[in-house]
């Protein structure tokens, strides 16, 4: 590399910006995308067509690092006392917080290049989205179990998607929402449980924190809540076998989650959030091969 000079500056922090929005770590993204690929298939009866599947794919893997981006600057001063988050780029000092968070900004502001290519609906409900993506950071300082607000923001990709296909965000779509919203409590109340020890210190307010010795049973419950949410909403697919075979796939995945974090240990717990991507994309098949 010595032949060609020296890298440039932007080239040089490069494995920087990739450790900051997580991109060795796909699951976070793929949770986003698995609903709401169900939604788009939901909304257009069917494939939707590659420019909203190309406009969603793309836009889930750009607003998740861009929050990434967002949650660590918001969370340094917290981070360093993690065991798990002391060293991102932003808690050690490695990236300053005004270039963090312009790496989040031009990586938000592609995805709403995505979305202007879509309808006005879509453009709108952006907005929304946007607005509980960035209250996520702050909610972990004042509300008992902030993996609500996420749920919110990791499932507004539903409503968005119905906007793009159909113009409007019919009940269905806020019944889904719903039911997903169900999921990532479960799953990311798994992932708070990794951290519960050093969140306790510091006063970082979980859903395991709050929930303490009933952690494990809520987490049953709320995945018992996602996937019957969904079956009822999605009543006339429960005609199709390959609905059925994927929801009883969905909940033996579910069954084994809960089986890994029963000791409450940190590697069982953060096995367990590291494999919800797996359950997700079972519902999406079973969607995606019923409409």
């Amino acid at each position: 590399m010595a032949a060609f000079g020296p890298l440039p500056p932007t080239a040089a922090r490069l494995p920087l910006y990739l450790q900051l929005i997580r991109w060795d770590r796909p699951a976070g993204w793929l949770l986003l995308l698995w609903p709401t690929l169900s939604a788009l298939w939901l909304a257009a009866g069917g494939f939707p067509g590659w420019h909203l599947l190309a406009v969603f794919v793309l836009g889930t893997i750009l607003m998740r690092s861009a929050g990434c981006c967002l949650n660590d600057v918001a969370d340094r001063d917290f981070d360093r006392h993690v065991k798990r988050t002391a060293q991102r780029p932003v808690t050690s000092g490695a990236l300053a917080v005004k270039e963090a968070l312009l790496v989040g900004a031009v990586l938000a502001l592609a995805a709403f290049g995505l979305v202007l290519t879509t309808n006005a609906a879509t453009i709108a409900w952006s907005f929304a989205a946007l607005a509980v993506a960035v209250a996520y950071p702050y909610a972990k300082r004042h509300v008992a179990m902030p993996q609500a607000v996420l749920g919110i923001a990791f499932s507004f990709g539903i409503p968005m998607a119905y906007a793009a296909v159909q113009g409007h965000v019919p009940l269905q779509a806020w019944l889904l929402l719903l039911g997903n919203l169900f999921w990532v409590l479960a799953y990311d109340t798994e992932y708070a449980m990794v951290d519960r020890d050093d969140d306790l210190k510091i006063g970082m307010k979980t859903s395991a924190i709050t929930l303490g010795r009933w952690d494990v049973a809520a987490i049953m419950g709320f995945y018992a809540a996602f996937l019957l949410t969904w079956a009822w909403v999605l009543q006339p697919l429960q005609s199709a076998k390959l609905w059925w075979l994927a929801l009883a796939a969905a909940a033996g995945q579910a069954l084994w989650h809960v089986w890994l974090i029963r000791r409450r240990e940190r590697e069982g717990c953060f096995k367990a959030f590291r494999l919800n991507h797996w359950l997700g994309m079972t519902v999406f098949m079973g969607v995606a091969l019923s409409v």
